[in-house]
């Protein structure tokens, strides 16, 4: 959070000099704003005080001088959040203001190596930006597949995070959706995916495409920026068992009896509402093992486990 009392003021700070330089970003300007995010990291405290030193004198500033000021200021400021990595900053108001990926940006992480981000690898979860991408890019997608009547549901995390909290889970990556194969003539953009093998943006700016890995489909927040979901088309073989064309070596990534998926069930995910299994408990402890929902891990706990974070979110 922005802090309000030390917004634009004179101040005088009193700080040891091993503490100062402590900091990974010590001197980084605006000083003052620099100091208390990265204090605050710490559980620093600081005491403002009524007294001041006071301010040599100044001529004011002509209406063009104040602009340059201010612009400077800002200027400052959004570098200040870039070198910090800030991706959200919550004004003294409560309003909102964004310094991270949007749809004309790349996203703010690479490639995912052995399942794992490289913000889990630095001990962070997802940032905010790229969470609500995702959680856009996934309403977009669930409001398509709704409007064509095609059958569809919450696969995977998504549905972990969905049950356990009616969101994504917060160091997620994508957003998984199976999808009946017979349907995905109904979803006009699919359709035109599969008839000519090229990725196609929509109105409003969602570049639906085949995904280079297999045989399903994947629906981007932009040209610009790859936060994606996955559609998993799915059909029923001989036996009533779900299965795909396309497997990806996960161990939750197995077949399914029809049963354990019919009828589908709404589940609030991601701000609105999205289909799920009818038995999601169930569904998930198939593909994950029991205890699945009340025991969270990241996806490859080779690389990192969620304990080595636990205590510092």
């Amino acid at each position: 959070r922005s802090c309000g009392g030390l917004a634009g003021a004179p101040a005088v700070l009193l700080l040891r000099t091993r503490d100062l330089f402590s900091l990974p970003f010590p001197l980084s300007r605006p000083v003052l704003t620099s100091l208390t995010l990265q204090a605050s990291l710490r559980a620093w405290r600081f005491l403002l005080l009524a007294e001041r030193f006071p301010l040599a004198p100044r001529s004011p500033l002509s209406p063009h001088g104040q602009w340059k000021a201010r612009a400077a200021r800002e200027k400052r400021h959004r570098r200040l959040m870039e070198e910090l990595g800030i991706k959200l900053e919550v004004l003294p108001d409560g309003r909102q203001r964004w310094h991270g990926c949007d749809k004309s940006t790349p996203r703010c992480f690479g490639t995912i190596h052995a399942q794992t981000p490289e913000y889990l690898v630095a001990g962070r979860w997802t940032p905010p930006c790229c969470l609500r991408a995702l959680r856009l890019t996934a309403l977009h997608v669930v409001a398509e597949l709704e409007a064509a009547g095609a059958r569809y549901w919450l696969e995977g995390g998504s549905l972990l995070g969905a049950v356990r909290s009616g969101d994504l889970i917060p160091w997620d990556y994508d957003v998984d959706l199976g999808i009946y194969r017979d349907d995905v003539p109904k979803c006009r953009w699919l359709a035109a995916v599969a008839r000519t093998g090229r990725a196609v943006e929509d109105a409003q700016g969602f570049l639906w495409e085949k995904a280079a890995e297999g045989d399903f489909f994947r629906v981007h927040f932009s040209r610009s920026n790859r936060l994606h979901v996955d559609l998993w088309p799915f059909y029923a073989r001989p036996g009533g068992v779900m299965t795909k064309d396309t497997w990806l070596g996960h161990p939750q990534d197995v077949e399914f009896p029809e049963s354990l998926l019919q009828p589908l069930v709404a589940l609030g995910f991601a701000g609105g509402v999205a289909k799920a299994p009818r038995d999601p408990r169930a569904f998930l402890e198939l593909k994950f093992g029991k205890g699945a929902v009340e025991n969270p891990e990241y996806p490859n706990p080779g690389v990192r486990r969620l304990e080595q974070d636990l205590g510092n979110k």
